[in-house]
């Protein structure tokens, strides 16, 4: 157990008096005595009462000058999961304000943030987007871990594993997105600790054994740079930054040696004035020599997560290398504190204009959350896209103005254009990185400045588009556009296919396109409007004859017509559980073939549709579903479906030359086929026509019998 001295609620209440205003300082206290009183008896595995978890997370949080309200809840933020009090009495007793806080951080506990279990996966993307709408619930729960993993001792070692490995995927890096440095920094070397203790501790002996010497050295550079600004009359306060275990290991595992890391000695001065931070790094670099390339302007530039500062790395004394950070007092406390500072102005009523957009900056990685939620993906795609671009290392590019934009790494000029605008997106024609014309593929860096070029009059998007875009945003948007379009093709297919059959029958238009008889059709036909009835013609869920015979058929007469059409090419393979001469079509979203485990679905008007019973597509499907089967007596036809071959074209450059060959000699016969490419790896996407279930598989054994074959994955669309 840690020989730490306990908080009590007079050390918060001393912590939260330093910045929150007299008047809040008593309902802080009655938080404390309500959740004392409710924790009672309950002790953590630590050996400690209960009540000292949320009086440590509540003192952590007036390290980052969280608001009353905050610290309220991050008292509280246990209560309605661990001692039965409802959000209810929470608010009766300290409002509304604190009882939804207190409410947000219990939904997040109520699960690991883990995508391991696809059960969790909606959940998680309503947890993140719930986030995104009160951003204080966030910082609760990063305070929350930030004292769990403090006490991480008290788990086994399996435990400790898993909740160190959670925090560092994806708690330490929303730490960094808020610019909660303090916080995000201690999570990531108590992971490491947890996570590989080996490499934790060398580092911390290395740190320890070059203590002395790095502190004097540190020492005779505060002295002369000190010195050096005391001569120009400038007022500052200057200290040796220690650099975190973990930074430093991230640097050792890029094959950096620990001698050689500029940064283990640092320094960081705090000025007043912008006009001084540049004034001082001007006289820096006259007296000690910078290197090259290691100069980065925060303050004109800042991150996302609102951080300010001039970074430069120069030969310092005797010849050792120094990072200086140079900031004014209020950008050094955003540094440190990141969007929870925002709420110590507000505690003091002074939230200027300036500290408002300050704050609004911050806020963009929830931002981001929320655009990401508005593109239509699955639940999965979401998780993928917030922990793999927007948690992980992003790149800063500009627009020629100066706006900043970040974007997931290895990003082209096509994410780009999708993230100013889909307008921008779907309008542009080439890219300008850097004042040079680049092709779209092109890789875009740090500190790139893109012009993207567009016309009014452009088609729109290619779909080649999607093989080079790399954020899902972009992705989606484009996708978007070609489901548009696709939709006014169909829209106007089904729209020149009804009419061609009202005129073939004979039937006015007028006469058929009544008030009354849209109201008939919304309504047996389940459509919204007239555009969605073009729209189910045209993409063949309804048939013209069908929809017709809605208004001017008996019933009997449309069962006839939707059951006794039969199509040549689909005629006696599916044999349908009590019907005769049904109009069958075999789904081309999952392709059956005969061997396969299949089912069919009633369509309106368009007879029998026959998935394969492990299509995803079924979920979205009512529960109008027949038994069918196939006719084992029918076996001279040759059947469609799809699949993706993985190849190493590296080890054989004529790799689809050979798939194409295996296939003649096998008297398999494309369709299509269609190429992807990922890194090293090909994808030829194929329509193939097979006999059967077992002509497939053997044709996919014999491609993966091929050495330069990853694998073959039979797919649905």
């Amino acid at each position: 157990m840690s020989n730490k001295r306990l908080y009590t609620i007079d050390d918060l209440i001393d912590k939260a008096s330093t910045y929150i205003t007299a008047d809040k300082l008593p309902l802080i206290r009655d938080c404390y005595k309500f959740g004392e009183e409710h924790h009672l008896g309950q002790f953590r595995e630590s050996g400690e009462p209960y009540i000292y978890h949320p009086l440590a997370t509540a003192v952590i949080l007036t390290t980052v000058y969280a608001d009353a309200e905050t610290i309220c809840a991050g008292l509280l933020h246990d209560v309605i999961e661990d001692t039965g009090v409802t959000k209810e009495e929470l608010e009766e007793n300290f409002g509304e304000e604190i009882a939804n806080l207190v409410y947000g951080v219990t939904k997040i506990s109520k699960i690991h943030f883990s995508t391991e279990n696809e059960a969790l996966i909606e959940y998680y993307k309503k947890i993140i987007v719930g986030m995104s709408e009160d951003v204080r619930v966030i910082i609760i729960k990063l305070a929350d871990r930030l004292h769990n993993m403090r006490t991480l001792w008290a788990k086994s070692e399996e435990k400790q594993k898993k909740i160190a490995s959670e925090t560092l995927e994806i708690l330490a890096p929303i730490a960094h997105h808020l610019g909660i440095h303090k916080i995000k920094s201690e999570l990531e070397d108590l992971c490491l600790r947890y996570l590989k203790p080996d490499v934790f501790y060398d580092i911390a002996d290395k740190l320890n054994n070059t203590k002395m010497e790095r502190d004097k050295v540190v020492n005779d550079m505060l002295l002369s740079v000190s010195k050096l600004l005391n001569d120009n009359g400038i007022k500052h306060e200057i200290k040796g930054r220690s650099k975190s275990i973990y930074s430093i290991y991230k640097k050792l595992e890029k094959g950096r040696k620990f001698s050689d890391i500029y940064d283990l000695l640092a320094i960081r001065i705090l000025v007043d004035t912008i006009p001084e931070c540049y004034s001082i790094i001007g006289m820096i670099h006259a007296k000690y020599k910078p290197i090259p390339k290691r100069f980065k302007d925060y303050i004109a530039m800042p991150k996302t997560n609102g951080y300010q500062s001039l970074h430069t790395t120069v030969f310092g004394i005797d010849g050792y290398l120094f990072e200086i950070q140079i900031r004014t007092h209020d950008m050094d406390e955003i540094a440190e504190n990141g969007v929870a500072s925002h709420w110590a102005y507000k505690e003091h009523k002074d939230l200027t204009k300036g500290n408002a957009n300050s704050t609004e900056a911050k806020l963009q990685f929830f931002k981001s959350i929320i655009d990401l939620n508005e593109d239509r993906m699955s639940s999965e795609e979401f998780v993928n896209s917030v922990k793999d671009e927007i948690l992980n290392n992003n790149i800063y590019v500009f627009t020629p103005k100066g706006d900043i934009f970040e974007l997931p790494k290895g990003s082209t000029p096509i994410d780009f254009a999708y993230f100013v605008h889909s307008g921008v997106g779907n309008t542009m024609t080439g890219a300008i990185v850097n004042d040079s014309i680049v092709p779209l593929d092109y890789e875009l860096q740090d500190n790139d400045i893109v012009k993207i070029i567009t016309n009014k009059n452009s088609q729109g998007p290619s779909k080649e588009w999607l093989n080079i875009a790399k954020s899902t945003r972009a992705k989606n948007k484009i996708r978007a556009f070609f489901s548009k379009s696709e939709k006014e093709n169909y829209i106007e297919r089904g729209k020149n296919d009804l009419e061609k059959e009202l005129r073939k029958k004979k039937i006015a238009f007028n006469d058929f396109f009544t008030d009354e008889n849209m109201k008939i059709l919304i309504k047996e036909a389940k459509i919204i409007d007239l555009d969605d009835l073009y729209l189910n013609i045209g993409n063949n869920k309804f048939s013209s004859t069908y929809v017709i015979n809605l208004l001017f058929k008996k019933e009997e007469d449309l069962e006839d017509i939707k059951f006794k059409e039969v199509p040549k090419h689909t005629e006696g393979d599916v044999i349908v559980a009590g019907i005769d001469k049904v109009k069958v079509n075999l789904a081309n979203c999952c392709n059956p073939v005969p061997g396969d485990e299949i089912v069919g679905y009633i369509t309106r008007g368009n007879g029998i549709s026959v998935h394969r019973k492990c299509c995803h597509n079924l979920e979205f499907l009512d529960n109008r579903m027949v038994n069918v089967e196939w006719n084992d007596e029918k076996t001279t036809n040759k059947f469609i479906t799809s699949i993706f071959v993985y190849c190493n074209e590296s080890k054989n450059e004529n790799a689809l030359l050979d798939i194409m060959k295996k296939a003649q000699s096998m008297n398999i016969s494309f369709e299509s086929f269609r190429t992807n490419r990922k890194g090293d790896i090909t994808i030829y996407d194929l329509d193939i026509y097979v006999r059967d279930l077992e002509h497939l598989n053997t044709y996919i054994r014999d491609l993966e019998n091929l050495s330069y074959i990853e694998k073959v994955v039979r797919i649905i669309r």
